[in-house]
């Protein structure tokens, strides 16, 4: 079988489960992935004829794209923020408003100076290790409750050649006196269960449940308690950020006591949502 014939096959076998493009797009990075092949070079290359071994890697790939698998744990990688990271179902996969997340961050540390950066739930590791990429004097810590979301996160860790300190924990009853830092970041879990209708099979029957979903009773359990480790471990005058339910944002903002910290900003991403809060420490 040619390459392009290749191309054919996976289109014959997911028309009606995702549209022209999208195929056409798995089909590339399929082709990235396991020929180290780019959209280029696929097309000067049309013509080769590929090994048995190929043929059952597409084949197989078809058969997970046909579950709503998605590509990134089909392929175990994704890239956020310019880095390649090590992604499967241990782990969500990063999304572009993190990175706007991280870009907010950026904007106001002076990278020349020395700062110590505490992620909470890191999960893959995309917002600490962006940040210790980015900020070469950055001390960074990360937490996760789960051993294997660190697992992975410590692989991105070592690929991307930056130095992380991970702690396994819960944010829920995680006491630490002695780690005082400037910054605190967090994308919790803030989908109410209620929601999971409006989301589509690729991420709720294969990304992991428990960073995604929280209680309908109670949905900002997490920021709660992020926030009340702000108040031991947020040195005065230092941030937390958050990114959040655009459908929560004012509840989320109601949470940050007028004792506790000042200026309190509700930022939207790209498409003019409430997605990302920021607040100071008095």
């Amino acid at each position: 079988m040619q390459l392009k014939s290749l191309h054919v096959f996976l289109k014959n076998g997911l028309i009606g489960y995702y549209s022209k493009d999208e195929i056409d797009a798995f089909f590339y990075r399929l082709c990235d992935a396991h020929l180290k092949l780019k959209r280029i070079d696929v097309s000067l290359k049309s013509d080769t004829v590929v090994s048995p071994q190929t043929f059952e890697y597409f084949e197989e790939s078809l058969q997970r794209l046909l579950k709503y698998e998605p590509i990134q744990y089909i392929i175990g990688s994704t890239s956020f923020c310019g880095l390649d990271f090590i992604v499967d179902e241990k782990v969500l996969i990063p999304r572009p408003e993190t990175e706007e997340l991280i870009g907010w961050i950026l904007e106001q540390i002076d990278s020349s100076k020395p700062i110590k950066i505490l992620d909470i739930g890191t999960g893959s590791g995309c917002i600490a290790i962006c940040l210790a990429k980015k900020l070469p004097n950055a001390e960074v810590y990360a937490m996760d409750v789960s051993s294997g979301a660190l697992s992975i996160a410590k692989l991105n860790a070592k690929a991307n050649q930056v130095e992380v300190t991970f702690i396994e924990a819960s944010v829920l009853d995680w006491k630490n006196q002695d780690l005082v830092v400037d910054v605190i970041v967090s994308n919790p879990p803030y989908v109410r269960e209620s929601e999971k209708e409006m989301m589509s099979p690729n991420v709720l029957d294969h990304e992991p449940h428990l960073a995604l979903f929280v209680e309908n009773n109670n949905p900002l359990l997490f920021y709660k308690a992020i926030i009340d480790i702000c108040k031991i471990n947020l040195k005065k005058d230092g941030f937390i950020y958050f990114e959040i339910n655009e459908y929560l944002a004012e509840d989320t903002k109601s949470l940050f006591s007028l004792d506790a910290f000042g200026t309190v900003q509700l930022k939207t991403d790209i498409f003019s949502k409430n997605r990302m809060i920021r607040a100071k420490r008095c």
